[in-house]
């Protein structure tokens, strides 16, 4: 029993006590559990012969991915800790859940070949996150050094999607939609752990839009583009994603060569 000067006291101790703020860092954190919930999500889906959910689900999860890093930057949340749960995400989600994908939908009719091809994409994934870990901590840069691993998994998802009910245009190759997957899969692995620059999405201060409004402008037709065409759309726009950073790197590659300018994209302003 508390007599009456213990209550005003407890009070005052109730009063004194304030609650503590949510800490920034769970808003960009709750989008990246929810990019690796959903590439949980999509293993489960293709291991139940779900591909076109599977295959969407790898899309979501790229969306989130995108959401988490953006909602990072306007909260002004960027942490390590967040990097390194990015990138435990980014492996489930775009490096296996892809890699199970090829593996169920194609691959697994070319036995131990089969597994190596699929393979391919969680490994390669895997040393693209870590080398992109330990270049962020050096210097920040404004593109992609190889194609990030959300661009491969999607690309992966959106040629599925797109061609899922027009595989008899494949009937023309010797092993159908497989003879044309082998060689899609190989490059976009290895482009994962080239050099080779690829658009990265701005901040989105002043001094940035201002500086990358072409590279904005770009990134609002890929939405409409999407938003309109869907998965042709998806598969669209991360063919020219690919295309333009091939490009770029041909570019890059002739000024060193043959000019003296040793690296065109020093002054960050691709």
């Amino acid at each position: 029993m508390k007599y009456p000067i213990q209550k005003k006291r407890f009070r005052k101790r109730l009063r004194k006590k304030k609650l503590k703020p949510i800490p920034k860092i769970i808003v960009p954190s709750f989008f990246t559990l929810m990019n690796l919930f959903c590439g949980f999500l999509s293993i489960i889906m293709v291991h139940e012969g779900n591909f076109v959910n599977g295959a969407w689900l790898i899309v979501l999860a790229g969306m989130f991915d995108a959401m988490d890093g953006f909602m990072a930057r306007l909260t002004n949340s960027t942490s390590e800790f967040g990097m390194e749960l990015d990138s435990v995400s980014d492996v489930v989600s775009f490096a296996v859940a892809p890699g199970f994908f090829l593996y169920n939908f194609a691959f697994h009719e070319l036995g131990i070949i089969g597994i190596l091809l699929s393979a391919l994409a969680p490994l390669f994934g895997a040393i693209r996150l870590a080398r992109f870990n330990v270049e962020s901590k050096v210097k920040e840069i404004n593109y992609f050094r190889g194609l990030p691993t959300p661009a491969f998994a999607v690309m992966i998802s959106a040629f599925y999607l797109t061609f899922r009910n027009r595989l008899d245009w494949f009937s023309g190759f010797e092993n159908g939609v497989i003879s044309i997957l082998i060689p899609v899969v190989i490059l976009l692995s290895f482009l994962m752990v080239s050099t080779i620059p690829f658009d990265k999405i701005p901040k989105f201060d002043r001094e940035s839009i201002k500086k990358y409004k072409n590279r904005l402008i770009l990134l609002g037709v890929y939405f409409i583009i999407i938003v309109l065409l869907q998965d042709i759309g998806l598969m669209i726009v991360f063919t020219f994603f690919i295309l333009k950073g091939l490009a770029l790197g041909a570019y890059i590659f002739w000024k060193q060569a043959f000019t003296d300018d040793p690296d065109p994209l020093e002054d960050n302003t691709i």
